[in-house]
């Protein structure tokens, strides 16, 4: 008996294709890349345009991913993307941060646990002001100034970290 099937009369053509299919979608889906990995570490560059229909198309992938693993953020550089480009989900409040720009960082400083995507059940204590101001343009293509506090400022300086290469643990109170 051979090693490989004779699939002229065992699977119909169609549901192969479809099997195929499945299987290079299941493959280009994005992953969160983990650390170490060099990508992490590394400042990401600007989106050139904004409303680039591959911007959109990411952003719905990244949106997916990080609700699959129940994050409150995510940025590009965590999916393999070093684009200047971040998503948080607060509260049910859904925002698109494109080539965010952190203007203002104010309030108390408040020690508070911080985990990350790609550090899996890893949480520190990590020191950051409860206020911030960013500037950035959303999903639309709009320009957007946006003062935030609590948790969703901790998240914006979270996920605005990443894309200056800055890894939570180095923000953190102990040592990593």
């Amino acid at each position: 008996m051979s090693l490989f099937f004779d699939l002229s009369f065992s699977v119909p053509v169609a549901i192969l294709k479809i099997v195929l299919m499945l299987l290079i979608i299941l493959n280009n889906m994005l992953k969160i890349i983990t650390y170490p990995n060099e990508i992490l570490t590394t400042p990401s560059r600007p989106i050139e345009n904004p409303l680039d229909p591959q911007i959109r198309n990411l952003v719905k992938e990244m949106i997916q991913v990080m609700r699959e693993h129940k994050g409150l953020g995510l940025a590009a550089p965590q999916v393999g993307k070093n684009i200047n480009l971040f998503i948080t989900e607060i509260e049910d409040e859904l925002l698109v941060y494109i080539n965010p720009v952190i203007q203002k960082v104010s309030g108390k400083e408040v020690v508070a646990e911080e985990g990350c995507l790609s550090f899996p059940g890893k949480y520190l204590p990590v020191v950051r002001q409860n206020k911030v101001k960013i500037k950035f343009t959303d999903i639309d293509g709009k320009k957007q100034i946006l003062k935030a506090s609590g948790l969703l400022a901790r998240a914006i300086q979270h996920e605005f970290d990443h894309l200056q290469g800055v890894l939570f643990t180095e923000r953190a109170e102990e040592d990593f």
